[in-house]
């Protein structure tokens, strides 16, 4: 390998530490909260949740396959994916902080319609990593790594370790997730974005924290992406 692709693989050892350090005392607070509401809502009320939610991936993820271009990685080196992905890291930040901060300034209403529209453009961005890094999302395996991925940034200490070890062995794992549990998958991502969430409706201040909020949304997100592509390219350790 060569100085590039040792320097990302270190990079990668170094989120991967930070993925699996322990959430901070507010975090593991307001989720312990969460869990105690979640388990207060009616098992018929979370079923409608989950069908949702699931119906809302699964036409996102289809119009983003139809959406994005394919094979954008055809003869690039690991160091101009990795500047290619920055670039559209960029470009899918500011977005999202347009769409947040025009959600957050038309109150609770207009706030509501943030959640379908960030989920549209944090999956649109994750097809575009696939494509990026040179994996077909023409392939119901990519489309379901591309959800783990959005998992993994989006979930709570206990789910990430669970996550993180399907990504790093995706080859032999795929073979044994072909479904995404859709109750976890919506309820850890609610869980996660809730609190910031509902400081976008507050009168006032909407505008800059859905702008904020969605900004930093992404940037976790394509940290994320980012390194869960790499463990698959970068397989085996290279020799300094």
């Amino acid at each position: 390998m060569n100085e590039y692709e040792l320097k990302a693989y270190e990079e990668v050892l170094d989120w991967r530490r930070k993925i699996l350090k322990k959430s901070g005392m507010l975090n593991r607070i307001s989720k312990k909260v969460q869990t105690k509401v979640n388990h207060l809502i009616p098992e018929k009320a979370h079923q409608i949740i989950t069908d949702s939610i699931k119906n809302m991936v699964k036409a996102t993820l289809t119009g983003s396959n139809i959406t994005t271009k394919k094979q954008q990685a055809n003869g690039l080196s690991l160091e101009e994916k990795d500047a290619l992905f920055d670039k559209k890291l960029v470009l899918y930040r500011k977005t999202a902080a347009i769409e947040g901060a025009g959600t957050g300034a038309g109150g609770i209403f207009l706030g509501l319609a943030d959640f379908p529209l960030l989920l549209t453009i944090k999956m649109k961005f994750l097809f575009e990593a696939a494509s990026i890094y040179g994996f077909s999302t023409n392939l119901y395996e990519e489309r379901l790594f591309i959800l783990y991925t959005f998992q993994l940034a989006f979930s709570s200490d206990e789910q990430k370790r669970e996550t993180l070890d399907i990504i790093e062995n995706w080859d032999e794992r795929r073979k044994t997730v072909a479904e995404m549990d859709w109750r976890e998958f919506q309820q850890e991502y609610r869980d996660y974005i809730d609190f910031i969430k509902m400081l976008q409706l507050i009168p006032g201040i909407g505008a800059v924290v859905g702008a904020y909020a969605n900004y930093n949304l992404l940037d976790h997100l394509g940290e994320v992406a980012k390194n869960a592509y790499r463990l698959r390219l970068l397989r085996t350790p290279p020799l300094s």
